[in-house]
């Protein structure tokens, strides 16, 4: 097997298995929910996240770059966005209780949410410019994607099953707890992307 592919596949399974954004709302998500009416949040997360890495391959990443305002812009939006959504799951109520019209992402919110989301754009910007291999720049996009598709789905499906099993046992105050230490991890999971997005 070739080299630079498994160091891609490597590096994308590192970034896909730490705690970030995604891993931790899917957590939070199918201990609420429960694990199937998590899936929609699960598939949009890996389908979202291989077309952000494709459009980034091909061009959307130099932008950034002759454009670092637009960066900073979207460093900023995107951390006050994160902050909004812990200080929502810190207060989600257990299931069962609360409004009846909570849900868990769709499919399409959870791809959408990739755009806010910092880590996602700092692996995009690093892994487009650091493992892109010769030939035409959409080919290793799309190698680059498929990749991180292929590796990111079960690794947040592990996750999200993880928080489906912490939720079926877990009631009343200590779901509270929880959905406080899950927000509290969101929160930590985006410090060390602050000086790499702000640079």
């Amino acid at each position: 097997m070739n080299a630079g592919f498994v160091g891609l596949l490597l590096f994308a399974v590192v970034m896909a298995a730490t705690p970030g954004p995604n891993n931790v709302m899917v957590t939070a998500a199918a201990a609420r929910f429960g694990l199937r009416r998590t899936v929609a949040h699960i598939g949009g997360v890996g389908v979202g996240f291989a077309v952000m890495l494709l459009l980034t391959g091909i061009g959307l990443g130099a932008v950034f770059v002759a454009v670092p305002i637009l960066r900073r812009v979207l460093a900023l939006a995107s951390m006050a966005w994160m902050l909004w959504l812990a200080v929502a799951i810190a207060r989600a109520a257990a299931p069962g209780e609360g409004a009846a019209a909570a849900r868990p992402f769709t499919f399409l919110q959870a791809a959408l949410f990739q755009w806010v989301n910092p880590k996602a754009w700092m692996i995009a910007v690093t892994v487009v410019a650091t493992r892109a291999t010769a030939g035409p720049a959409w080919l290793s996009a799309l190698v680059i994607a498929l990749v991180f598709l292929g590796v990111t789905l079960p690794i947040v499906a592990t996750w999200a099953a993880a928080g489906h099993a912490l939720g079926r046992h877990l009631t009343g105050p200590w779901f509270r707890l929880f959905n406080v230490a899950m927000a509290i991890l969101l929160v930590i999971s985006l410090l060390p992307l602050i000086p790499e997005f702000l640079a």
